[in-house]
């Protein structure tokens, strides 16, 4: 009988990422693919990506659909607890005879990092969220409501705070004297008045949340010079995103729960990801074990032990 093969699909913000493992986690084809997240591309151009790139991958790999055993599906903007049936809708016409797992971007990135199905995701980037599964099998979402409801802590929230420090500045006519982190912000701008904020940040090419997250690396730098209001932004980044882990810890009654870190904040070493860790009373900083899409494929394979009993 032929060994077990797994497929992992990770339809992350900006990149559709699928990979095909055995059942040592090794790799035998993986591609990369624009973005697929239904929200941003819309549903039909969503599932004809992840779709093609199934078949691709397969192609790649020099294997027909029958072949794998089951499939882990986390998507950006199609999580499970609310789009289940459009996630096995797009999946099973090419993978028919397929185990399929619908997950999501959360979940899969849980997995990857921990190597197990339990325990916490803080994950900081543009955005914000964190997810919780229990040994008890209870699955909870903190935050991840996007950039006009939430996403505290986050890129977005950070470069926000401090596009509002200049304006406020600017109103209280102190900003002339301003030679901090209102003034480094302007100038990493081009920007000769606070005013020019404004067309910056409403001009119509570009999404606003992008291009107000990018500034976030500047506040991290000022950070690691002491300015106080970076540090003061950061302060409270940090105090939201360690609430969303108290949050899981006392809602799922976990405690104990394993820590795993995402997103290009809390991924890299900065005064951010620092604070956090301490905050959470971690002894470093943590790393994750496999990618979100190997996390995919380990889903999927626990999906078909749990399934055939093996």
């Amino acid at each position: 009988m032929p060994e077990p093969l797994f497929l992992g699909i990770d339809g992350g913000g900006s990149t559709l990422r699928l990979v095909i493992v055995n059942g040592n986690l090794d790799e035998l084809a993986s591609l990369s693919a624009g973005a697929a997240n239904p929200n941003i591309i819309g549903h039909d151009a969503a599932r004809t990506k992840v779709r093609r790139g199934i078949l691709d991958v397969l192609e790649i790999a020099g294997l027909r659909e029958a072949r794998i055993n089951a499939a882990g599906i986390g998507i950006a903007g199609a999580s499970n607890l609310h789009s289940e049936p459009w996630l096995i809708e797009t999946v099973k016409p090419v993978l028919p005879e397929s185990c399929l797992r619908p997950s999501s971007d959360l979940e899969i990135a849980l997995a990857g990092a921990l190597a197990q199905r339990h325990g916490i995701l803080l994950l900081a980037g543009t955005g914000s969220a964190a997810y919780g599964l229990s040994p008890a099998g209870e699955r909870l979402q903190i935050g991840g409501w996007g950039y006009l409801l939430g996403d505290e802590g986050s890129s977005y929230w950070i470069g926000s705070q401090l596009l509002k420090h200049v304006l406020r500045a600017r109103d209280a006519g102190t900003l002339s004297r301003q030679t901090g982190l209102a003034q480094a912000c302007l100038d990493e701008l081009g920007l000769s008045d606070a005013t020019d904020l404004i067309a910056w940040v409403y001009r119509a090419e570009g999404a606003p949340p992008t291009r107000v997250a990018s500034l976030a690396p500047l506040v991290l730098d000022r950070a690691e010079h002491d300015d106080g209001l970076a540090i003061e932004i950061l302060e409270r980044a940090a105090a939201h995103l360690v609430e969303h882990v108290e949050t899981l810890r006392r809602r799922l009654n976990y405690a104990g729960a394993p820590i795993a870190f995402a997103g290009g904040l809390l991924d890299n070493a900065n005064w951010l990801s620092a604070e956090v860790t301490r905050r959470l009373g971690l002894p470093e900083r943590p790393s994750a074990m496999h990618p979100p899409v190997i996390g995919a494929a380990m889903i999927a394979k626990w999906e078909l032990s749990a399934a055939t009993g093996s």
